[in-house]
């Protein structure tokens, strides 16, 4: 069996794992030193000579690159755009150039394996009550002063234990464990594109659905491929301020916007995340812009979770967001046009459930990450037959009650 990690148990409260698997422009700086050293920017920061000679047989050849002369490479996955010289590693720890070509150190190798209530992710209008088999690996593009796993986002691969478990593994796993989706979460599977490219093709023809849980930050070249395997995805919409995103997360607005559109245009479902960081992301001006973007480009029905943060990482003294700010989020974008907006982290909170938008019934209840009452009827309203956005069970199906 895979050692499920406590933490992670304890605070899911579903999340049990049910099956074995098999074993299977930059600045200068010292070696295995990151570039740069001050605040989250991270823009060309890349681990000069880090790139150790017993890494490489677990490599795999990366995607979306390009050949540079003197045997340098340019990253293609996102916008950091990373140019490496022969045994440097990309900022997100997880790429390295051998010998002029790009490889992935983490391909097929999970840190992390679980199975989580969809819900979890947070997805609230994807297949009520579905199991997830979710995976990750170190690595991430970005470098959020608030990270909920740094532990894994921030390490190297081999920083920490990880079990082997190529596409074809994780499909069977998935399957034994019951499950009707694998979700590509925890860390930023961006990161691990190919893994995730290759398990996500195997999976749907399989019958699983794919899920992206991510900072949304990729190019749109290698998006628009992935959207061909991916079902949804929940994207975290950080900020609505290029400076606050270079401040807090080490990124950049414009290519986040880019991926809601491609998103959109490509018929994927997503949901969106905001996370209510106190001093950085509380201003209702900023949210109110934000809003009023969403629904110009994006339409009314994409659901946005305002979510509460909590002290974490490099933000551990600040207080947690107040559930007043939340609520009052919530009103703004409900004003603005938006259909479906919940409030995250507040057990109990009316926010966490969701209401037809025609005849304002509560048609979903939840309580934590599990559903009490469900008021569908396939993507219909029971009480006024109006269709509700979103990725629902076949007619007559209640999760709560019926074997999906």
């Amino acid at each position: 069996m895979i050692p499920i990690d406590r933490r992670r148990f304890l605070c899911c409260g579903a999340a049990l794992l049910a099956t074995a698997v098999p074993a299977y422009g930059l600045w200068p700086f010292s070696q295995g030193k990151e570039a740069g050293s001050k605040g989250p920017d991270i823009r060309g920061r890349v681990f000069r000579g880090d790139a150790p000679q017993a890494l490489w047989k677990w490599s795999r050849e990366a995607m979306h690159y390009r050949k540079l002369a003197s045997d340098q490479v340019v990253c293609g996955i996102c916008p950091h755009q990373c140019i490496l010289a022969p045994g440097d590693r990309s900022a997100c720890r997880s790429r390295v150039n051998i010998d002029g070509s790009l490889y992935s150190l983490v391909y097929g190798n999970p840190c992390s394996v679980n199975v989580d209530p969809i819900e979890k992710k947070p997805l609230y209008h994807f297949k009520p009550m579905a199991r997830a088999f979710s995976i990750a690996t170190t690595g991430c593009n970005f470098r959020c002063l608030n990270c909920q796993n740094w532990e894994i986002s921030q390490a190297k691969p081999h920083e920490v234990r990880h079990h082997s478990l190529f596409p074809e593994d994780v499909v069977h796993a998935a399957l034994k464990a019951q499950c009707e989706a694998i979700a590509y979460t925890y860390s930023e599977p961006i990161t691990f594109y190919e893994y995730m490219w290759e398990t996500a093709g195997l999976a749907r023809a399989r019958g699983l659905s794919n899920l992206m849980i991510s900072n949304g930050y990729i190019n749109t070249e290698p998006l628009e491929a992935l959207c061909t395997v991916i079902d949804g995805a929940n994207v975290n919409l950080k900020a609505f301020s290029d400076d606050i995103y270079r401040s807090l997360n080490g990124g950049r607005l414009a290519p986040m916007l880019e991926t809601f559109k491609t998103l959109h245009a490509r018929g994927v479902h997503f949901e969106m995340t905001n996370l209510v960081v106190p001093g950085y992301v509380d201003d209702d001006a900023m949210v109110r812009r934000m809003c009023e973007w969403i629904v110009k480009n994006l339409g009314p029905d994409h659901p946005l979770h305002f979510t509460r943060f909590f002290p974490k990482y490099k933000l551990d003294r600040l207080a947690p967001t107040p559930v007043s700010t939340l609520a009052r989020f919530r009103a703004l974008a409900m004003a603005a046009g938006i259909r479906y907006v919940y409030v995250g982290n507040v057990p109990g909170h009316e926010g966490g459930h969701t209401y037809c938008h025609h005849c304002g019934r509560r048609i979903i209840e939840r309580q934590g990450y599990f559903i009490t009452a469900y008021g569908l009827d396939g993507n219909q309203c029971r009480h006024c037959g109006t269709t509700i956005p979103g990725v629902w069970h076949r007619p007559g199906v209640d999760p709560t009650t019926a074997a999906l």
